[in-house]
């Protein structure tokens, strides 16, 4: 029988780099006022939960601790984290088998406790994730949201914004497809403001599009491998994404977000979890919402649903 949730109560599963910034970041959000903070091992949650908590003063009240499964239970979003993490020179699909199994110790124990709040998925690989959190815990497809490419099309936005010299949050475009390396660019349906990719380019002295375009979508496919070869890990992007994604739900804001979900039929895609732009709300996934996509751009990203197809039915984690 799922418990009645909390909507101010949160949890985090797994207190590495991304689990710690996450927490960190929740914790200044103000949009929870419990945090329940849960690892493998106990003591690295309860120093993260006790140093953090050290800023509550400067943030407004909040309790944030160190638990176990059964206090989360009535938690409004359960955010995992959990799993190895991604090494230099490894792709996110590298990391598949070792993190499904973390995933097919941890996914019962939430089941176990009525969960009835939304599972935010962000270990890596995310797409096969979302999908093995869907299938090992027996959640409704709607209120299981993987991070999916909503980090990647704000390195897009981001990027496009420095080389146009204008503001990111004019900028609409989106990543689409796997969180890894077939994600695509969806240049198509890209507008800065309402106005045409190619057109505003043109109107800041930038002419060679194509070759300009690919460069900027593999700087930000590659982005995560440079950083990782420096400091070793990603999480302070990734954590702002994961709040953003906390704060649509709580709000019910209705946003529209490239998270990654199970999709039945889009492009003819189906049974594959990867991301496509989703009304998200207190319920989760509200809808998908079908962008504009010219044909090079749809083939590659049923390309990208076939990469992803082909490791799950590799998988013992159900159908």
């Amino acid at each position: 029988m799922e418990k009645q949730i909390n909507i101010r109560k949160a949890a985090i599963i797994g207190c590495g780099f991304v689990g710690s910034a996450t927490a960190f970041t929740l914790m200044q959000s103000r949009l929870f006022t419990e945090l329940v903070l849960l690892d493998a091992n106990f003591d690295k949650a309860d120093g993260e939960a006790k140093d953090i908590a050290h800023g509550i003063p400067f943030a407004g009240q909040m309790k944030i601790y160190a638990g176990g499964y059964g206090d989360i239970g009535d938690a409004a979003i359960i955010i995992v984290t959990a799993g190895a993490n991604q090494k230099p020179e490894e792709t996110r699909l590298d990391l598949v088998h070792k993190n499904v199994a973390v995933y097919q110790s941890i996914i019962p124990e939430i089941a176990k406790q009525g969960f009835g709040g939304i599972l935010l998925v962000v270990s890596n690989p995310v797409d096969i994730l979302t999908y093995a959190a869907v299938k090992i815990g027996g959640f409704p497809e709607r209120r299981v949201i993987g991070s999916g490419t909503v980090l990647d099309t704000a390195r897009l936005k981001y990027a496009l914004s420095q080389h146009l010299r204008v503001d990111s949050r004019s900028v609409h475009s989106f990543i689409i497809g796997e969180h890894g390396d077939s994600e695509i660019a969806a240049w198509s349906s890209t507008n800065i403001s309402g106005i045409p990719l190619d057109d505003f380019c043109e109107m800041r002295g930038h002419y060679n599009h194509e070759e300009a375009m690919d460069e900027i979508a593999e700087k930000v496919k590659t982005s995560a491998y440079e950083i990782i070869s420096k400091k070793q890990a990603t999480y302070y992007g990734i954590a702002m994404a994961v709040k953003r994604i906390c704060e649509c739900i709580i709000k019910d804001e209705k946003s529209i977000l490239p998270i990654s979900s199970i999709q039945h039929g889009n492009y003819g895609i189906e049974g594959i979890a990867l991301s496509m732009p989703t009304v998200v709300g207190k319920e989760g996934v509200e809808t998908h919402v079908p962008i504009s996509l010219n044909d090079e751009e749809t083939g590659l990203l049923k390309r990208s649903a076939d990469t992803l197809g082909e490791i799950i039915r590799g998988l013992e984690i159900g159908s």
